[in-house]
C-alpha cells in the first residue's frame, strides 16, 4: 500500500470513529440502538462527500493559480456551506422537537403512576 492510499485509509477511520461517536451520542438521546452497518453507510457517506467538497475546493484553487476570490466560486462553496449549516439546524431541531416529546410522555406516564397509587 502506498503513502496515499495509508493516508486514505486513515482518514476514513478517522472519519468512522467522529461517525461512530456521534450515533452513539444521538442514540443514547433517543434511546435507540444504530447498527454497525447503519454507521458504516453513513461514515462512507461523509467520506465521499468530504471527498467531492475537497475536488471542488483544488478545482477552484488550480485554476489559474487563483484564490478564492472569483465572486461565483466565493457564493457556490457559501452555498454549499450554507446548506449544510441549514440541513444541521433542521436536524437540532428535529432532536430538541423529539426530546420535548419524550419528556412529556415521560411526565405523563409518572402522572398516570401517581393517580393510581
Amino acid at each position: 500500500m502506498d503513502e496515499d492510499e495509508a493516508q486514505k485509509q486513515r482518514l476514513k477511520a478517522a472519519v468512522h470513529y467522529t461517525v461512530g461517536r456521534l450515533c452513539q451520542d444521538i442514540a443514547a438521546d433517543c434511546e435507540k440502538q444504530i447498527t454497525k452497518q447503519t454507521i458504516a453507510a453513513i461514515a462512507e457517506t461523509a467520506f465521499r462527500q468530504c471527498d467531492i467538497f475537497a475536488k471542488d475546493l483544488e478545482a477552484f484553487a488550480s485554476e489559474k493559480h487563483c484564490t478564492l476570490s472569483i465572486p461565483s466560486q466565493y457564493n457556490y462553496i457559501q452555498q454549499k456551506s450554507e446548506e449544510l449549516a441549514l440541513n444541521n439546524q433542521e436536524l437540532k431541531e428535529k432532536r430538541k422537537k423529539n426530546a420535548a416529546k419524550r419528556k412529556s410522555k415521560d411526565m405523563e406516564a409518572e402522572e398516570e403512576n401517581e393517580l393510581e397509587d
